[in-house]
């Protein structure tokens, strides 16, 4: 089973070198140094990737995410939380599917269920559900050609099938 240590090191691991400026993600799903993948942790891994490539994009700073017209609108001190360019740009920050950030009564009245737990009702719902679009005949034909001259090269003889 997963923990949630293993979460927030693999966010780590992957954050900071995309901070550095690396493009690729590795590892996704991968427990056990790599001698295993896990479809809840696969799943964790795609929302952690989804936050990691947000932060790397960076925040837009300007009088709009600022809000200095609503600041001058409401005042200073006064309640922001309900003025419409709040809600608009709370709506711009990351969005997570299986962080549950509901208060604790709320999150045990839904079944106390933690982060790997929701990951794998996710990964299984995933599985069962998820119908991948095909692929253009042209890329199957392509496909299929790249196979047979690997076939060909390592002198691998297809059996004829009976009919």
């Amino acid at each position: 089973m997963v923990d949630a240590q293993a979460g927030h090191e693999k966010t780590l691991t992957g954050l900071l070198p995309a901070l550095a400026g690396a493009n690729l993600i590795y590892g996704l799903g991968m427990i056990e140094m790599g001698m295993t993948i896990d479809y809840g942790q696969l799943v964790m891994d795609n929302e952690f990737a989804k936050m990691i490539k947000h932060t790397v994009q960076g925040i837009a700073v300007n009088d709009e995410t600022l809000a200095v017209d609503a600041i001058k609108e409401i005042g200073v001190g006064k309640d922001f939380l309900s003025h419409d360019s709040t809600y608009k740009h709370m709506k711009s920050q990351s969005q997570p599917k299986l962080i549950d950030r509901t208060i604790r009564e709320e999150w045990e009245a839904a079944g106390s269920r933690d982060i790997y737990q929701r990951a794998l009702e996710e990964a299984r719902f995933i599985l069962e559900n998820h119908k991948p679009d095909p692929l253009p005949a042209d890329i199957l034909a392509t496909i299929r050609s790249i196979v047979e001259e690997a076939e060909e090269e390592l002198g691998v003889h297809k059996t004829k099938e009976k009919t």
